[in-house]
């Protein structure tokens, strides 16, 4: 079972939050986040509430300033755990939205999607198997987003009107 521990302060400090699933708005069990520990699992986090925002993955760890760590201008709202995956992993991803344009069919992970496949972009996927996380520059820097097993008609729709994904990589069960 996962196990995310949050708390108000830095050092692992103040008032604490134990999480064990999903929560879509953490406001009322603490004001602010500056620190957490993973101890079993992997999680999403992310900056607003109902899993919106910027988000950052969080394997099994201690992060005890993790908001300059990671560049965060504001605290956790919400929180997503990632469950324990060991199957094969196969995405589809598309040149445009609803699934069309040029396809490709990945299984593994990907530093460079523009030079691996001449796409410049891609605006639309349909993750089959596993659990994936998007970077918006070639390998693996620059915001990222979560992308479970689903179908994904368009990134704009999804609050990434902006977002441009360069590379992915599989969410391994190494963080468990």
């Amino acid at each position: 079972m996962s196990k995310i521990i949050f708390y108000e302060d830095r050092n692992f400090q103040g008032r604490s939050y134990e999480c064990m699933s999903d929560c879509a708005d953490m406001s009322s069990y603490m004001n602010r986040c500056h620190s957490c520990r993973v101890e079993r699992g992997c999680f999403m986090v992310y900056d607003r509430t109902n899993y919106m925002g910027n988000q950052y993955f969080m394997r099994r760890g201690e992060y005890a300033d993790y908001m300059s760590m990671m560049g965060m201008s504001d605290c956790i709202r919400s929180c997503r755990m990632i469950p324990m995956y060991r199957g094969s992993y196969r995405m589809r991803i598309y040149e445009r939205e609803s699934f069309q344009g040029q396809m490709h069919e990945m299984n593994e992970d990907c530093d460079n999607i523009m030079s691996r496949y001449s796409m410049s972009n891609f605006m639309s996927c349909n993750v089959m198997d596993g659990h994936w996380l998007m970077y918006e520059q070639p390998n693996y820097r620059g915001r990222m987003w979560y992308m479970r097993p689903g179908e994904y008609r368009s990134f704009m729709n999804m609050g990434g009107s902006n977002m441009r994904f360069m590379s992915m990589r599989r969410i391994m069960d190494s963080c468990y």
